[in-house]
């Protein structure tokens, strides 16, 4: 279990990178941005595994529709979360699209069948709790009316991005039950590149033209939140209820909150704070009761 906190916990610092990174590619367009970050994953993955098509071919088809259905809901989590980026702060984003325990649980319950422990459930309050807090903070929903439609459409991309995230997830505590690591996080990131870069180049959307710094951090987005991110992540899919594992992702607002801080001067008032503690107290809560 020590071993498992630990993984997370470098997952989580990694992803907490991610809305960073993204906001120093502000000439790039969302979707450009999620095809460079899922393409030089699958490129790095499929060195290091040397593309075993043994592996693959050896998979059940179960399992394969699963892993491409996983990589399809990541690339719509990207496009629709990252766009968010573009209409609000990286604290109101962050927080909203990070509310998937609430659907994870939901979505476990009647998919998966998973009983969920009390300590779960007060998890998943206590998250949306302090989701809620540290939104009111913030100064993008503070001001956020009926006719501000940047925020409104930003918030409602974050939530979609949440949705999004949550079938991510589900998908992934399934197939991880008989799928080893490497092999569903190399065909996951490969499906939803190709699903990118279908999209991509369907819209006409360029992959060239942007600053040298926009390339810079897009590998770093691909290095340091996806493959050591999201493979650390569904590493704890296998021993760890999906809904607990969407639960600690909610420590990402933290680090994303404290980032934002440190780069863009984006202030945290007490509310956020309060809100913050909220969130850390669904993770030790939800960690007592999160082991399959």
């Amino acid at each position: 279990m020590i071993r498992t906190v630990f993984v997370l916990f470098a997952g989580i610092v990694s992803i907490s990178f991610a809305a960073i990174f993204i906001r120093f590619c502000d000439d790039v367009p969302a979707i450009m941005i999620a095809t460079y970050r899922l393409s030089v994953a699958s490129l790095v993955l499929g060195s290091c595994a040397g593309f075993k098509r043994n592996t693959f071919v050896n998979m059940r088809r179960k399992d394969l529709l699963l892993c491409i259905a996983g990589g399809i809901f990541l690339a719509l989590h990207f496009i629709t979360w990252i766009s968010s980026l573009k209409y609000t702060s990286v604290a109101s984003s962050v927080v909203l699209v990070t509310t998937n325990p609430i659907f994870v649980g939901v979505f476990s319950f009647f998919i998966l069948r998973e009983k969920q422990n009390p300590e779960l459930v007060a998890g998943i309050i206590l998250c949306f709790a302090g989701s809620v807090l540290i939104a009111a903070g913030d100064s993008g929903l503070n001001g956020m009316t009926i006719t501000d439609k940047y925020s409104l459409i930003g918030d409602a991309l974050a939530l979609t991005g949440a949705v999004m995230a949550s079938g991510y997830l589900i998908v992934g505590s399934k197939a991880r039950e008989t799928v080893d690591i490497m092999t569903y996080v190399t065909v996951v990131f490969s499906a939803g590149a190709v699903f990118l870069l279908a999209t991509s180049l369907a819209l006409g959307i360029s992959f060239t033209g942007y600053k040298g710094s926009s390339y810079l951090f897009m590998i770093l987005l691909a290095v340091v939140p996806q493959l050591i991110g999201h493979t650390s992540i569904n590493w704890a899919l296998k021993h760890l209820k999906a809904s607990m594992v969407a639960i600690t992702i909610l420590g990402e607002p933290i680090g994303a909150t404290i980032l934002a801080y440190i780069f863009f001067n984006e202030t945290v008032g007490i509310i956020q704070l309060i809100g913050m503690f909220s969130v850390c107290a669904a993770i030790i809560t939800a960690s007592r009761k999160g082991k399959k």
